[in-house]
């Protein structure tokens, strides 16, 4: 769960020789990358080639008008979830490929040819899902926590719930209650959740209203299926075409 990583003594280590941050940025990493940044040498320092978020460089969805803390555990830098828009993951590679023909120039041309590569590999992969995932345009979603964004707003499809009543807050059984209305309401929907989600909610509601439950991989090596961003989406479209059009 990558709200819960700690700035263990491992990491501190491993951030004083990096001569490269990479995050998702959009206070994703508020609660343990402050800490280890603190301990980490001058060319990783925000502001430098060697810092470098991933949301600086993409549409960033639900940016907040109102923080605090009875809207949960929001962040105020709109949703970090950005990895998971097949789209946002070229601008990014080209920023990165910058940066490291920056802080390693002599080798600035493999990282070219690199670059290159994944491009034409990305785009070709890129058009297959788009037309894979066309099917579940408008398909009704319920979610757990606010992971799947990036995810919902690519395929088209509508989210029409979250099992977390706020970011972060686990569900009462009256917020549950109204999920099963909206369920009730669009019956060919689904429930989707990360693997870290606490799954106790969503299998609930799948046992009131028979509707499937899916645990997506979230991320590279979220399951047996998902060892690079490749599979990654490959494992998430066929996942989803598996429950059926809208």
């Amino acid at each position: 769960n990558p709200h819960f990583i700690r700035a263990r003594p491992s990491l501190i280590a491993k951030i004083r020789k990096a001569d490269l941050v990479f995050c998702s940025g959009g206070g994703l990493e508020v609660g343990w990358l402050p800490v280890l940044i603190q301990r980490a040498n001058q060319s990783v320092q925000p502001g430098t080639p060697g810092y470098l978020m991933a949301s600086d460089f993409v549409p960033v969805l639900e940016i907040p008008t109102v923080v605090d803390r009875s809207h949960g555990d929001i962040h105020p830098e709109g949703n970090p979830h950005v990895h998971l828009n097949p789209e946002n993951i070229l601008p990014v590679a080209i920023e990165l490929q910058k940066r490291l023909a920056s802080i390693d120039s002599s080798n600035s041309e493999y990282y070219g040819k690199q670059l290159e590569a994944f491009t034409k590999k990305w785009n070709t992969s890129l058009k297959k899902w788009t037309a894979d995932i066309a099917a579940l345009e408008n398909k009704p979603v319920i979610v757990h926590h606010k992971s799947f964004s990036y995810l919902i707003d690519w395929a088209n499809m509508n989210e029409i719930g979250a099992i977390e009543p706020k970011p972060g807050l686990p569900p009462t059984i009256h917020h549950l209650k109204s999920l099963l209305s909206k369920v009730k309401e669009h019956p060919n929907s689904i429930i989707i959740m990360s693997p870290y989600d606490t799954p106790k909610g969503a299998k609930w509601l799948s046992n009131k209203t028979g509707q499937p439950v899916l645990t997506l991989p979230y991320t590279v090596d979220g399951d047996e299926n998902s060892k690079d961003l490749f599979q990654l989406f490959s494992q998430t479209v066929k996942m989803l075409k598996s429950t059926g059009g809208a």
